[in-house]
């Protein structure tokens, strides 16, 4: 294979009902610093129906072109449709690399691109950069979070990589910077087309999604119960906190799994962090270490939280947090 053919980053940008994913504008901010180590042009592949203003958006947070597709057929996000029309602008422009949201959407996405492309898919990275060599070296954890194995791929293009949403730093909006935006029409095998979308409900929470909280209080197993979790969210309540919990809970079905902070969870960088009897499994500590400011209680003092924590705590969470709650409402 020809790999000197292969050129330029490509960033699929996600947009629900016309709002583009943050995951979209984080990927846009590492594919410019990639495409800036090769001297190459960062692309974006915006897909939708009645797209307006959402191309000029993706210039603004690094986008050297936007190849926008513009179709009845990807109103909603049905696999066929959207892999039919990416396939298509990966065949005809033959990109070297291709970043894509390890979003539900993405997820579905990501594997049957990397299947009509034939090339290799590293899921859920936590690291890119290139090589002296011009490879993307793609880091994720492995073996149940145990260690960080670096991926590449040598003989095969695009190098395509999936990352989670809140692992990669937005980069700053420019509305000055300029760029250009290209249409594209896609020819559809509506033949394919076996899967509709007839209806969609919607179900309204008022919990914030614990990626855009600038405080978060976490609860594990220290906090033992459901009981516990009332005393965390006191606590919230009165510093205007969200909360979330570690594995443990979410799978002792105290909170739900849009909750979860971890490897298999959601990734965090609030503001200030706050670690209510976790220990800090490394796969706790892969999805919140990039947080601002972290504060740890915990029983043991040698649990490896307070690795990682500017301040900790040693003592029984169940007794701290509400005198902690009696202070903060003074």
């Amino acid at each position: 294979m020809d790999k000197a053919q292969y050129k330029n980053v490509y960033v699929f940008v996600e947009q629900r009902e016309g709002v583009i994913q943050n995951v979209g504008l984080e990927l846009l901010g590492k594919a410019r610093e990639l495409a800036d180590a090769l001297n190459e042009k960062v692309y974006a592949m915006l897909l939708g129906h009645d797209l307006t203003t959402q191309a000029q958006e993706c210039i603004a947070y690094g986008a050297d072109t936007v190849l926008r597709v513009d179709a009845p057929e990807l109103a909603t996000y049905v696999t066929e449709p959207y892999a039919q029309a990416i396939y298509q602008i990966i065949r005809d422009n033959k990109p070297s690399i291709v970043l894509i949201g390890a979003t539900t959407i993405g997820r579905d996405l990501g594997p049957r691109l990397s299947a009509r492309v034939e090339t290799g898919l590293t899921a859920d990275c936590t690291g890119l950069e290139i090589s002296e060599d011009r490879d993307l070296l793609m880091t994720r954890p492995a073996f149940g979070g145990n260690l960080m194995a670096t991926i590449i791929c040598k003989e095969h293009r695009p190098q395509m990589s999936t990352v989670r949403p809140g692992v990669m730093r937005m980069g700053q909006r420019d509305d000055n910077r300029k760029g250009t935006i290209e249409d594209v029409k896609i020819n559809f095998d509506k033949s394919k087309f076996r899967v509709r979308v007839l209806e969609t409900v919607k179900q309204t929470k008022n919990l914030v999604d614990i990626t855009e909280a600038h405080v978060l209080i976490s609860g594990g197993r220290g906090v033992g119960n459901a009981e516990g979790f009332d005393m965390l969210r006191a606590m919230a309540n009165t510093i205007g906190a969200e909360v979330s919990a570690s594995r443990a809970m979410v799978d002792a079905g105290v909170l739900g799994h849009e909750r979860q902070v971890g490897q298999t969870g959601k990734t965090v960088r609030p503001d200030l962090y706050f670690a209510m009897g976790i220990s800090g499994a490394i796969q706790h500590l892969a999805g919140m270490e990039e947080s601002e400011y972290i504060i740890a209680i915990n029983k043991d003092k040698f649990a490896p939280i307070f690795n990682v924590a500017d301040l900790g705590i040693v003592g029984d969470v169940r007794k701290i947090v509400p005198l902690l709650t009696e202070k903060l409402k003074r």
